[in-house]
């Protein structure tokens, strides 16, 4: 953005998220100054620009929630709606260089550009420049990829870095040797935390939410909603808590079977469990 006036001798703007000012007057003239003049820190100008550059960063985190809720959902978005949002750098930093496919599923691109006309540009595995223009596109989870190892080695070789997680995307596959009554898994329970009020913190900061004495995160996948969900411990309890089992409930709240989860809720329910039971506290003197 421009530089704007702030009174007598001063100009200011956004750089990098931050309010930077310059001199207009004087040997520093022009120069980005390297910290803000007292004589700005109440300017008016200098915190509309604040908030502006609040607003932005909420902004931002709002389009990697979506892009990240397409991609976990892996429903179709239609290229149009791509293309529109595309110009905005907040949707593009979300949407470059995640996996795409069309119409083709067996045919994975890296996004790299969307046109006005609903265009879209891809790098296929091949290192190619593609373009397609079908109605819809997937963001598929990782599970649902084709040949990810390939497409993890070719991401690494042009060195592509994901605002939104997908290609190195943690994921699990469903066991096919399940007991068919079985509703829990419980390989990352019994992780110990000093307090409830500790593990409900960790499952916030990782994006879940807290309902309860539980974990939770809800997943479409095939078109059925489930929701994953971890035994965190009573809400207000005081002492120390474990992390208790995995589980799946539908929309009627009926516990899933384990054989009846699919492969997208499946590996979202385990990467939680995972990453909640990571932050256990670990006694000394005893391995990780």
């Amino acid at each position: 953005m421009g530089w704007l006036s702030a009174g007598d001798g001063y100009e200011v703007t956004l750089v990098e998220g931050r309010v930077a000012a310059r001199a207009t007057s004087g040997r520093a003239a022009g120069r980005q100054l390297k910290s803000l003049p007292r004589a700005l820190k109440d300017h008016p100008e200098v915190d509309r620009l604040r908030r502006f550059a609040e607003w932005l960063d909420r902004h931002a985190a709002r389009c990697v929630a979506q892009v990240d809720s397409w991609m976990v959902s892996s429903l179709p978005v239609p290229t149009g709606l791509l293309a529109r949002v595309w110009p905005d750098e907040a949707w593009q930093s979300a949407l470059r260089d995640l996996a795409v496919v069309g119409d083709d599923p067996d045919e994975v691109g890296l996004l790299r550009g969307a046109t006005e006309d609903g265009e879209l540009r891809l790098v296929n595995l091949d290192g190619e420049t593609v373009r397609l223009s079908p109605r819809t596109v997937t963001l598929p989870h990782p599970v649902l990829l084709p040949d990810l190892d390939d497409i993890r080695e070719f991401a690494a070789e042009l060195g592509v870095v994901q605002r939104v997680e997908q290609i190195h995307r943690a994921t699990w596959q469903r066991p096919g040797d399940l007991d068919p009554e079985a509703t829990e898994i419980r390989e990352f329970a019994g992780g110990s935390f000093r307090s409830r009020f500790a593990l409900a913190a960790r499952a916030g900061s990782l994006g879940y939410r807290v309902t309860g004495g539980y974990s939770t995160a809800r997943v479409s996948d095939g078109g059925r909603t489930v929701e994953a969900s971890v035994w965190i411990g009573e809400p207000y309890w005081e002492d120390s808590v474990e992390t208790g089992a995995l589980t799946w409930r539908g929309q009627n709240g009926r516990a899933v079977p384990l054989r009846e989860v699919g492969p997208v809720a499946w590996s979202e329910g385990m990467r939680m469990a995972a990453a909640l039971y990571a932050g256990r506290d670990i006694e000394k003197g005893k391995n990780a």
